[in-house]
Formats: C-alpha cells, structure tokens, sequence
C-alpha cells in the first residue's frame, strides 16, 4: 500500500514529520517497507535564469550560456537546440548526481569552453524519456527556487505491507484512523456530503440471484450522472496516482482509482449511453464470455458474479474483479452510471484465483470492505464527479440490503495484563478503543466493545487485547524473567534431529540416494554380522523372513544393494538415516547414519581410468558426514578394530578417544556371500548418539577467523617403519607448532629402491599460515626443523634423503 504524506494529512491533522510517522505506522503494526523522498534527491536541483546564450565558437551545435542560480552566475556549454536567452530552466551544479543517467556531474572544458554545471532534460532528471531539449519552466518560477517544489515533488512517498486481516488500512483513512488513536494527530471528518438528486436514474439495479447465494451480492448501490465532462484529471489528483505507480487515464477512471486507495473503497462507471436498460447482479451463464477493462478476452462459468444489461449476452462487468470494456468510459462520455456494491470476499478470491485477475478492486473485496461504504461511497463518488467533471446527478439506486457485520465483545481489563503483559488502566483501554471506532460501554465491570463495520478480523476478547496492545506500543511491555519453575516446551528440532539433516544433506552432495527400509530382517543374514540374541528375536514377524531386529543398518542397505544389482543396477550408493538394536533396552537403540557403495568406485569413461572401490571411498563418505555433524574431525584418531562385518586391513574406526564415533571399510566377503552379491562393497556407519555435544551453545562451527597474510606450504617426505601408520606422523607434525601450522597432507607412499627393507617413505605437504606478519626464511626454517624433529621423537623416522 502506497501514499503521499500530503494524502495522509487530508485525513489526518498532525504536525509529525515524516520520520515519526514512519517509525509509528511500524510500531503499530502496519511496517514501513520504504520511503521516497524525490525532493531529498532532487535538492540540488534548482530554478535558474539563462542570462545569455551566445553560440560556441567553436562548435556549431553547442551554445555558452550564462546561468543566473540565485546564488551567483555560472557559465554552462549546452547542446539542447532550445537552449536561448531569457529562459527558466533546471539548474544542476558540478558535484551533482545525474539520476537519469547515473552519473556525478563535474566541472569541466568543452571545445575549450569552461562549464560549470549542467542545464537538464527530463531524462536526465528521471522524469520521463524526453530528452530533445532542456525542461523549460513557466516565467513566473522563482531563480533559486528548489525544482522539486516547483513540480510538486516534494511528497515522499510511504510504503507499508499490510497483513490480509487489515483490509480497513487498504485505504489511507484507515491508516489515518491508527495513527490518529495512536497520539499522532487527529483524524478528519470524512467529506461525504449527502446529494439530493434532481432527477430520478434511468437505469436500476437489480439483485437475480438464489436465494442461498444472496450473500454473493448483499447490496449495490449507486446513481446516474448526465451532463458530465471527462477530461483530464487534476493536476493534484494525477501527481497522487503517479506517486503510487498508477497511470491518470481521464477524470472519471482516476475518480474511481483515487477512491480506492483514498478511502478503501472500490469503485465502477459505466458510460450510460453504451447500456440497454437495467443492470443486474447475476451468476454467470457456463460458457459466457466478457472483454474485460484489461483488454482481455475470459470465458466464465456458473461461480462468478457479473454484471449485465437487458441486452442478450451482454456482460458489462465481473463483481468485485473488473469492468468491461463495452460499457467503459471514453473522453466523449458525457453520461455515466456509477456502481458502488458490496460482494462476497470468498467468491471473489476465487473467480479472481481461477481465472487469474489481479486488480485493485479484488484486492480490496478479498480481504473484506467496510460494508457501510457502499453507503457513503456513492456520496463521496458524487461530490468528486460534479467537483471535477460537472453534470447533473440522480436520486439514488438501489438493491438489496447493507448486512450488520459488527459483533459485540466483552474484555476483562486484566486480561490486557494476563495475556499482554502491560498494567494499563481501563480508562485508557477504552479509549483506545472507541479511537479505533468502536462503541464502548460497560457492563459489570467488563468492558463491552462493539467493534465498527470495517473490522470485520475483530472477533474475541484478544482480538481487543492485540488492538490495545499495538496501540499503546509493543516496545512498552516490561521485560520480565521467567519464573524458575516455568515448564518450556522443549524445541522442535533437538540436536539429534538438527544433525540428521547436515548429515543427509552432506552425503546427497556426495551423490549417495537415501533409503528407507525395515528395523528388522532375516535372522539368517542377521548372523552373518553377529549373533543375534533371543531377546531381539520377533514373535510374532509380519513375514518369516523379517524375523530378527536389524543389529546393523549396513545389513539392509546389503540387502538393497543385492536386490538393484540383481536387476541390472549393480553402480549405486545408498545411506539410510534409523536405529539399530543391539539388545532390547532402550540404551541398546542406537541412533545411526549408515551408507553403502557398491559396483564401480569410476565408471568407465575415456577420459579417466576405472577404479574399483576401496576402503578410502567409504573413510571419505563419514568423514563428511562426521564433519557436516559437528565433530571435531581434526581431532579424531583411526583404529583398526572395524566390527566384524568389515574386512580386516581394509577397515577402521574414527575415535575420540576411547569414544568411538564411526566405523568404516570394506564389508567382509562372509556377508557379500550371504546375499549373493560380488565386491568390494564399502560401506560406514556414524554413531550419532557417540559425537560429543558442542561446548558452545551458538553454531556448531567456529566463527570463520581468517589471516590477512598469505599461506605457505613445505614438503618433507620421512622414512618411516613400513608397519606405522600414516595417522601418527601427521599428527606429530601438526603438533610442532600449533599456531602457525594449520594442515597436514600425505601426498605420497613410496616403498622400493633407495629405501631400506622393511620401510617407506611418507611425503607431506604442511601449510603454514602466519598471522601477525609475513614470515621471514629464518623463521620458515625454524619451524621446518621443529617439524623434523617432533616426527623424529613420535614415530621415529628420519627425513629422506
């Protein structure tokens, strides 16, 4: 919803600047999305005389002009061809931001010509495309004066989002209205003034609708005009509608569109001269059809609510949604029928939905009017016509009736505190609440509130605790502990279930599928992991081949994994997310992230060599899905004590510890067998339960804390036992120095000529990262000899060569 501060003084009396009314609308519920201020950005722009325009000698095209500003005179070199002397023009002075061209504007040389500023067009102010000359201005344009005030652009424009139940601030009266209760101002009396006609319509309304569908249209309204001229709108009026994105198109159509955004109220003419006889608020024919104001063409079913004449087949409008471009006006009409009706909102929202019409008018219907304006609406329609287009109005029409939509509400004043948390007096709850229209009484020391016609959301008692609430301001409850004993509810995502869903998003990065499959299995395959004890046998199994609880997922991802490649799928990997059991105790239920890969580890492809699968493959997937979880990978330490289902010497655990975190390898030939399936099948399993809670309460990552200063790396390759494993030489050169060494690699194993039987060679690469400033060579080569050493005493190797 857009609006001019201008527009919303009409109705409010106040003498708040703009900063406060924004802060307030947004304090009240009704949130500022933007403010333009085209004056803000037009300041530097001013009224200027052309003293004299003399041709440039040496340009032909070009003219030097001497620019009285107000504030001095300038000489501009200007190539408009209406540029001459004795002119009032727009004025930008060197240091300027051209809006419409996105440039700054500098003093400057032209042709040997000094220019100090700049005469615009319309374009390059970012006003229209017109750009063959410079803007000329009216004599009477004060020199020095600001070009915004001169345009009448100095109204910022104020946006705000509005909830669907505030359908009354569609309309800036109704933003008026709570900025007036809420203590910035007062609001107007609305300027409907009741017209008598002279003359009785010619045309009526007529309702043929069922009488279980009455409520489609409850009442329509309005009257006839004759004598009426419809040219242009006023300047005031058209300057409003382009504020707030709307094209002036004449004054009967901008009448109708200013009303709506004025006041909430949508309004309809029909040119009177282009009806045959009465109109009539009906269901739509299956099949018929409209040209719609959009200049679209819709073909309607028996749902929608139209508008008709006497003539067959003539539609002349769709309720609630849009008009029709038979019956729309033209700058010849001079007779003019208006429609001010009221429509279901439900009915409205969905012929608008089926049909995929979007308009102002269904905007407003759909969200719920103010039922009372199909009243006043007609008058204040009446007023604007014969203000600005003349003519001579009928008596009123009519049909049907305006339905009561109010509902009276009992408050307790406590409840503002209980439910609210503000102690506020009952006087001041009352009148918050008869500022906000409604009729307030009360009655056994509860407040009574009848809520007015255009709130039609208000419906309970902490309906009026909310209205009370935003009024008085959100920002003024009290920030109070909660009590000790207090029972939170506990949060909807625990960590567990926090980390299954980094965990599944990690492994899918990863290209693995995620499956769903049953707790339990066959108590045949079961044993081909481990033994299976009686406990965890099923009594009563859906199938006799599901007659064990699963002591492993890895063992159903098996079983998948045989059933795909049995089939032809034999390249696939799969990770399921579920419990395993290792005995029938709650604390024998694990929480487990388990994959599998089977068949080619690179499928054929001539560009790169195929590879079969290896225990790497399966180490490479957990440590993702340990890293994506929070572990502190750069911590754990690997063993080679894999469960039984691995195979030994192509498997490991990750441990913190003596906490072990995961397993993974390759699976053990025993089981393959089992299912029938050929390896190497690798696989892993993630203990959930077994990763450490994070010791901060924030993210479960560190906060990014990045070096200013470029990385560095090193290699040494050592000569190790043949039997060491590669884990603890790593660590033994990340711990020569915890500061500036930040990652270890193995890139190499090499075993053969040159080094002695039974050893081999570890390459690594070590990154150093300074922090304070750029390492000098003498400090490189300290923390090189510290590495060699520190790998020396762990693990006994030497450096190679």
């Amino acid at each position: 919803m857009k609006f001019t501060l201008s527009w919303l003084k009409d109705h409010l009396e106040t003498e708040a600047d703009l900063e406060t009314i924004a802060a307030k609308l947004s304090m009240i519920g009704l949130e500022v999305e933007g403010v333009e201020d085209k004056a803000a950005a037009l300041a530097p722009f001013k009224v200027a005389y052309v003293k004299e325009a003399k041709p440039h000698p040496d340009a032909d095209r070009l003219r030097v002009c001497i620019v009285e500003t107000g504030e001095g005179e300038v000489q501009v070199v200007c190539g408009a061809p209406n540029a001459r002397t004795g002119m009032k023009a727009v004025f930008a002075p060197a240091g300027t931001h051209i809006p419409g061209t996105g440039t700054d504007l500098k003093k400057g040389v032209i042709r040997g010509q000094e220019s100090n500023g700049m005469l615009v067009s319309e374009r390059e102010m970012g006003l229209s495309d017109e750009h063959e000359g410079i803007i000329e201005l009216e004599e009477s344009a004060e020199i020095g004066a600001p070009f915004a005030e001169i345009m009448g652009l100095n109204d910022p424009v104020i946006e705000i989002a509005i909830t669907p139940n505030r359908g009354d601030c569609l309309g800036v009266r109704g933003i008026a209205r709570d900025l007036a209760t809420a203590g910035l101002g007062t609001l107007k009396p609305l300027d409907a003034p009741a017209t008598e006609g002279s003359f009785e319509s010619p045309i009526k309304w007529v309702r043929a609708l069922p009488g279980d569908a009455e409520d489609a249209c409850p009442y329509v309204g309005g009257r006839y005009f004759k004598g009426v001229k419809n040219g242009p709108s006023p300047a005031w009026m058209q300057r409003r509608l382009k504020a707030i994105g709307l094209r002036p198109i004449s004054a009967l159509v901008d009448i109708t569109n200013y009303v709506t955004f004025d006041l909430g109220r949508p309004l309809h003419v029909f040119d009177a001269g282009k009806l045959k006889g009465d109109l009539t608020m009906r269901f739509a024919k299956a099949g018929e059809s409209i040209e719609a104001l959009d200049e679209r063409t819709y073909t309607l079913d028996e749902e929608a609510v139209v508008i008709s004449d006497e003539a067959a087949g003539s539609l002349q409008g769709i309720g609630g949604i849009m008009g029709g471009e038979e019956s729309g006006v033209t700058p010849e009409t001079t007779e003019v029928f208006l429609e001010c009706a009221l429509f279901d909102p439900v009915r409205v929202a969905t012929t608008g939905r089926r049909f995929g019409i979007l308009s102002d008018a269904r905007y407003r219907f759909e969200r719920g009017l103010d039922p009372q304006s199909a009243d006043w609406g007609v008058e204040v329609a009446t007023r604007l016509i014969r203000e600005l287009c003349g003519g001579e109005a009928s008596q009123r029409v009519s049909a049907g009736e305006i339905p009561d939509t109010r509902k009276q509400i009992a408050l307790r004043p406590d409840r503002v505190k209980t439910l609210g948390g503000i102690d506020l007096a009952k006087e001041e709850q009352k009148r918050i609440l008869t500022d906000l229209g409604f009729e307030v009484g009360e009655e056994g020391g509860k407040i009574t509130a009848l809520s007015p016609s255009w709130r039609p959301d208000i419906e309970l008692e902490p309906c009026l605790v909310e209205e009370i609430l935003r009024i008085h301001g959100y920002d003024e409850i009290p920030i109070v502990p909660l009590a000790r004993e207090t029972d939170l509810p506990l949060p909807a995502l625990t960590l567990t279930g926090r980390r299954i869903g980094m965990a599944r998003t990690a492994l899918a990065f990863r290209g693995m599928n995620e499956t769903v499959t049953f707790s339990f299995l066959s108590s045949k395959l079961a044993k081909a992991f481990q033994a299976v004890p009686e406990k965890l046998m099923l009594d009563n199994p859906i199938s006799a081949d599901l007659d064990a609880m699963r002591p492993t997922l890895i063992a159903n991802l098996l079983e998948a994994a045989a059933r795909n490649a049995d089939r032809g799928y034999g390249d696939l990997a799969l990770f399921e997310v579920g419990a395993d059991y290792q005995d029938d105790q709650p604390e024998g239920q694990r929480e487990i992230v388990a994959g599998l890969r089977a068949g080619a580890g690179v499928p054929r492809h001539w560009s790169e060599k195929a590879r079969a699968l290896d225990v790497f493959d399966a180490k490479g997937d957990l440590m993702a899905a340990l890293e994506a979880v929070g572990a502190p990978v750069e911590n754990l330490q690997v063993s080679t004590d894999a469960p039984a289902w691995y195979h030994p010497g192509r498997s490991g655990q990750f441990r913190l510890g003596p906490n072990v975190l995961g397993a993974f390898g390759e699976l053990h030939p025993k089981v393959l067998k089992a299912v029938d399936l050929r390896g190497p099948v690798v696989g892993f399993e993630l203990y959930l339960d077994a990763v450490p809670v994070p010791k901060s309460k924030g993210t479960l990552r560190p906060a990014l804390d990045a070096s200013a200063f470029q990385p560095l790396t090193r290699d040494f390759a050592f000569v190790v036992d043949a039997d060491l494993p590669s884990d603890k030489l790593i660590r033994a050169a990340k711990s020569a120095d915890k500061q500036l060494v930040t990652a270890v690699r193995l890139f190499d194993l090499y075993q053969g000529q040159g080094v002695p039987e039974g050893k081999k060679s570890l390459a690594i690469e070590v990154t150093l990262q300074p922090r304070e400033k750029t390492l000098t060579d003498a400090e490189i080569d300290a923390v090189a000899k510290k590495i060699v050493a520190q790998v020396e005493k762990a693990t006994g190797g030497v450096l190679r060569g």
